[in-house]
C-alpha cells in the first residue's frame, strides 16, 4: 500500500484539465478545414478530382467533412492555398447539413439538447454499437476511459446492454449483415434515446461508399441527434462533442 501511495504521489494527477484548460494537439493532428474561397479554379478542380471521397464541391467551394477521411491529399495538392486543415478539434454538428462546410461550424453548445439534462440529470449512459467497423473509431472512444480523459467524471458512462443505456453511439459502416442487429439495439433502449454517430463510415459510408452491402448514412436508418465527424474522430473530439451536446 505503500508504494503505491508513494507512487501516486511521484506521478501526481494524470487526467487532463479539460474543459477548464484546453488541450493542444499535436502539429500533425488534421482537425477543422478551413477554406480560401479565392483559390485559383483550376487549383480547386484537381484537389476534387484528387479526392478520394469526393468530398470536395469545387463550384460551391465546400467541403463535406461527412465524407472526409482528413486524409489531407487536397491540403499538399494546393499546398495551402485551397484547404488548410486547423488543429481546432471541435468538428461535431448537430444537422447533417452543417458538415458541408467552408471553415464555419455552428456552436454545438447553441444546439444541445438541454431538455436531456433534466431527464438524466449528471448522469448520461450509453451503448456501443460497431456495425462493421475497421476498430480505429471503437478505439478512439475506448481511451475515453483511461485516466487522461476519464470520460466517468463527467458522469458518462458506456454499458454493456441498452436496456440500461439512455442512447447509442454507432461506429461503422452498418453492413447488411449488422443491420438488424443495430436497429434491435435501438429499440432495446429506452426512450427518450439518443443516437450518435460516430466518424465518416457512419455519416456517409467512408471508402465503402457507393457499396450495397452497406447503409450510406445511419440519419437513413435512425433519427440522428449528434454527428462526430472524422476518420476517426480524435478522442478530444468525441469529449468536446458529449460534453457540449450534453451539458
Amino acid at each position: 500500500m505503500l508504494k503505491v501511495l508513494r507512487n501516486r504521489f511521484e506521478q501526481g494527477c494524470k487526467t487532463s484539465r479539460y474543459p477548464k484548460e484546453n488541450v493542444q494537439l499535436l502539429p500533425r493532428y488534421r482537425g477543422r478545414p478551413i477554406i480560401q474561397q479565392d483559390t485559383p479554379s483550376d487549383i480547386v478542380g484537381r484537389c476534387a478530382a484528387a479526392c478520394p471521397q469526393d468530398a470536395i464541391d469545387s463550384i460551391a467551394k465546400t467541403i463535406d467533412m461527412g465524407r472526409c477521411v482528413f486524409c489531407g491529399t487536397c491540403a499538399r495538392i494546393a499546398g495551402g492555398r485551397f484547404i488548410t486543415f486547423t488543429q481546432d478539434f471541435a468538428v461535431a454538428v448537430a444537422e447533417k447539413a452543417h458538415l458541408i462546410t467552408q471553415g464555419d461550424i455552428p456552436d454545438l453548445a447553441q444546439h444541445s439538447r438541454q431538455h436531456f439534462k433534466k431527464l438524466f440529470g449528471r448522469s448520461l449512459q450509453l451503448r456501443q454499437v460497431s456495425a462493421a467497423g475497421c476498430n480505429a473509431c471503437e478505439a478512439d472512444l475506448n481511451v475515453l476511459a483511461t485516466p487522461f480523459f476519464d470520460l466517468a467524471r463527467f458522469g458518462i458512462n458506456f454499458v454493456a446492454s441498452p436496456r440500461h443505456a439512455d442512447g447509442i453511439v454507432v461506429t461503422g459502416p452498418i453492413s447488411r449483415n449488422m443491420k438488424t442487429a443495430l436497429l434491435q439495439t435501438y429499440e432495446a433502449t429506452p426512450e427518450p434515446r439518443v443516437v450518435i454517430a460516430v466518424g465518416s463510415c457512419t455519416i456517409s459510408g467512408g471508402p465503402f461508399r457507393g457499396s450495397p452491402e452497406i447503409t450510406e448514412g445511419l440519419d437513413k436508418l435512425l433519427p440522428v441527434d449528434l454527428f462526430i465527424p472524422g476518420c476517426p474522430p480524435h478522442p478530444m473530439s468525441n469529449l468536446h462533442a458529449l460534453l457540449n451536446f450534453f451539458k
